[in-house]
């Protein structure tokens, strides 16, 4: 089973993910992870990943896609979970063609749909444990003693910087450039499926559930 999951910043993209890890099995492949694994690992791809970040350039479609191919050839018990790629139609294009020459398919592309105004109120009240990764929020999520992580008692608990209305606002509108495209893309394949984000956490993973189900 392979998953494309689109959604705002704030959409629970990565909520759901983690949740699709743990219970399905799938492996989440972040573009951003993909590279900084790449360029630790000394191998010859992240060797020119390297070479292209250090130069501070922006790392080309051909070298993502051929980390995806090495990931893809080493195998998934649950199948992939896209994130963060494809962000382009082009990209869209050469993920199709490498799954296609692997005998594999995208089986389903599932937008995670939030009101822009529900987003920045969502996303300006968050805050996430450095130690475990879990996320809260100042109103819908506190943790119980403040200052201190529910679930593994770190106190480091951090913002990030552009967690913010007016950043929020403008990562919204780059989001919307670059997706739109995407989402007839994958309309017109008949492959796109869209859940209401704004529901409780149960019920999204329900709904995707659901969808993977009748894809599979």
């Amino acid at each position: 089973m392979n998953l494309i999951l689109l959604g705002a910043p704030g959409a629970g993209k990565g909520t759901q993910a983690r949740l699709l890890v743990e219970k399905r099995k799938m492996q989440q492949l972040s573009t951003g992870d993909m590279l900084r694994e790449a360029r630790s690992s000394g191998t010859e791809m992240g060797q020119r990943v390297a070479a292209v970040m250090d130069r501070g350039e922006l790392v080309t479609d051909e070298i993502v896609i051929g980390l995806i191919a090495e990931k893809l050839d080493s195998g998934s018990e649950g199948g992939f979970i896209f994130d963060g790629f494809p962000r382009t139609l082009a990209q869209a294009d050469a993920l199709a063609d490498l799954l296609a020459a692997k005998g594999q398919a995208i089986d389903a592309v599932i937008e995670m749909r939030v009101e822009d105004e529900v987003l920045v109120d969502r996303v300006s009240g968050r805050f996430t444990c450095g130690n475990c990764g879990e996320v809260w929020h100042d109103k819908t999520r506190p943790t119980k003693v403040e200052g201190v992580c529910d679930a593994c008692g770190s106190t480091d608990l951090r913002r990030r910087p552009d967690d913010n209305a007016e950043s929020l606002r403008q990562r919204l509108m780059e989001y919307y450039k670059k997706t739109s495209p995407l989402l007839g893309y994958y309309h017109a394949k008949g492959s796109l499926h869209v859940v209401n984000g704004l529901a409780p956490v149960s019920d999204v993973e329900t709904a995707i559930s659901g969808v993977l189900e009748a894809a599979g």
